[in-house]
């Protein structure tokens, strides 16, 4: 593009590039410049997001990108209808130093006073909405992962100082250590036998904007784990994280029903209890059916849940929810029909309280 034509005959006059030299010579380019555009698409969804530098400069971002923590930032993504996303954190906290805007033409996402914290993946779409009804523009976005840089904070801090990582073994574990510095080195720790944890790469990856990922979980690698990193410097320590196994069938929630009795008297309490056994880390809801209901009889309701062992490695969340009916009137007796549903399904079951 910048080169003169082989034969020239003249100087080139300034400003004189791409316009003058189209010739026979040139005509064979085309399909170079398709071969060009084809290796370049990956990097289409890279056009409509921009960092705006100084002097009113603009600069596409590559996949990282690399901050000292206590700069600010502005980023940009073309389009009228834009949205963003960005660590969860800074909305759980509602965190004042972030600022976003939607312009005519651009979406504007500014953070200032950054920290380690603030460490992880910004990206933008456009929105195609028709109506109330609006999707992702998939040919649309822009992504890249920005570390805030931060010799006193090597790894990115949590709220917490202890975590709970569930092995499952039918998806891949991730131990969520990530680094502020992509130089870093860091290395996976057992507290307990104390020993450092080989990553071999197939098994066991280290992710710098994940963490180190279990690809196949097993009851093995089950105990309590931390991370060490380096980088000029003494070496840190992360939080700890507690890896337990989970071996429950998927599938909708695995429902029981009882109540505290099958008969009772006037006046008497009756609790029925509708009890869950799943994955620990999805939710169940519950919803009841029961005799009084239509003449909006007052009952009390509860949900609980807990993690418990069985004792062979395994973990499993149970969950209650228990139907507290106090004065037992006539108009109570019948069926307690309890429906728990989780993201697969939903289960019935029910059980039948009498009047003496």
């Amino acid at each position: 593009v910048f080169g003169q034509p082989a034969k020239s005959k003249r100087p080139k006059e300034p400003g004189e590039n791409k316009i003058k030299p189209v010739n026979k010579k040139l005509k064979p380019k085309p399909p170079k410049m398709k071969e060009r555009e084809s290796a370049d698409s990956s990097l289409k969804s890279q056009s409509i997001l921009t960092q705006v530098m100084d002097k009113g400069r603009f600069q596409k971002l590559a996949a990282t990108l690399s901050l000292s923590a206590g700069q600010s930032i502005e980023l940009r993504c073309k389009g009228s209808n834009v949205t963003w996303n960005y660590p969860s954190y800074l909305d759980t906290f509602k965190d004042s130093r972030l600022s976003i805007k939607q312009l005519d033409r651009y979406g504007q996402l500014i953070l200032e006073n950054s920290t380690a914290a603030d460490t992880g993946e910004y990206s933008c779409w456009l929105q195609l909405c028709n109506g109330d009804k609006c999707r992702k523009d998939e040919t649309k976005t822009g992504s890249t992962y920005i570390f805030f840089t931060d010799k006193e904070e090597l790894f990115v801090p949590t709220p917490s100082y202890f975590e709970i990582v569930y092995l499952n073994p039918d998806k891949p574990a991730v131990i969520p250590c990530r680094v502020t510095t992509p130089s870093a080195k860091v290395t996976l720790h057992r507290e307990f036998p104390a020993e450092e944890i080989e990553t071999d790469g197939i098994d066991i990856i280290y992710d710098v904007k994940k963490g180190f990922v279990y690809q196949h979980p097993t009851s093995d690698h089950k105990g309590i784990v931390y991370c060490k990193a380096e980088s000029q410097g003494a070496p840190q320590i992360s939080i700890k994280y507690h890896l337990l196994y989970v071996e429950v069938p998927k599938g909708p929630p695995s429902t029981t029903i009882g109540a505290s009795s099958k008969r009772a008297e006037v006046g008497d309490s009756v609790h029925v209890i509708c009890t869950v056994l799943g994955e620990p880390d999805v939710d169940v809801n519950f919803r009841w059916q029961y005799p009084g209901q239509e003449s909006e009889r007052p009952v009390i309701i509860q949900n609980v849940w807990r993690l418990i062992n069985r004792g062979t490695g395994h973990t499993t969340r149970i969950s209650k929810s228990i139907l507290l009916v106090e004065d037992f009137e006539a108009r109570d007796a019948g069926n307690y029909i309890c429906i728990a549903q989780n993201l697969q399904g939903e289960t019935t079951v029910a059980t039948k309280v009498e009047l003496n």
